[in-house]
This record gives structure tokens, C-alpha cells and sequence, in this order.
């Protein structure tokens, strides 16, 4: 009887959280774990780590991921550099001032 209330609470209470595989602890990725690890990567120019990145998570979502860090990122660069994001965003794309 209360192996049966263990296994259905193990299988209820597991679901929430990580699972235990070969010592490691594997959890679901989200989308912006996944986008950063997409963009580091590309930027070392790491092909394998960029596929894994986009394996985590649907293409739309990580579209999605790689847009959100983006405009963060040139958010964060522009209050660093007490600049507009405009201009922030137009250097790093190598274009003129406008």
C-alpha cells in the first residue's frame, strides 16, 4: 500500500523537478539559458555548442531568446556608454550615424 502512495508521489513530486541520469542532474533548458549559450557560442564560433543551443528549445522561442538578449544587451551598452540604444545599436552594425 505505501509503495504505491511512494511511487505516485515520487512521479508527481519528480515531474517539478530535475531528473537524475548517470550521476548528472539534467533539468529542461529555457529560452534564454538557451539563447545565451546560441549567441556565446556563435561568437566563439563553436558550431557544435550553437546546435546543441538550438536543440533546447523551439526554433520561434529561440528566435525569440536571441531578439530579448539583443536588446538588453544594447540597453545595458547604451546606459554604460550614456548613449541612445540607437546609437549603440547602429556602431555595433557598423553603420553611420544618422
Amino acid at each position: 500500500m505505501f509503495h504505491k502512495v511512494r511511487e505516485t508521489w515520487a512521479r508527481l513530486s519528480g515531474s517539478a523537478r530535475s531528473e537524475q541520469r548517470g550521476g548528472r542532474t539534467t533539468r529542461p533548458r529555457n529560452l534564454f539559458e538557451a539563447a545565451a549559450v546560441y549567441v556565446s557560442a556563435r561568437a566563439a564560433d563553436d558550431q557544435d555548442r550553437v546546435d546543441e543551443a538550438a536543440g533546447w528549445v523551439s526554433p520561434e522561442a529561440l528566435s525569440f531568446g536571441v531578439s530579448e538578449l539583443a536588446c538588453r544587451a544594447v540597453v545595458a551598452l547604451a546606459r554604460e556608454r550614456d548613449t541612445t540604444p540607437a546609437a549603440v545599436a547602429r556602431e555595433l552594425l557598423g553603420l553611420p550615424t544618422a
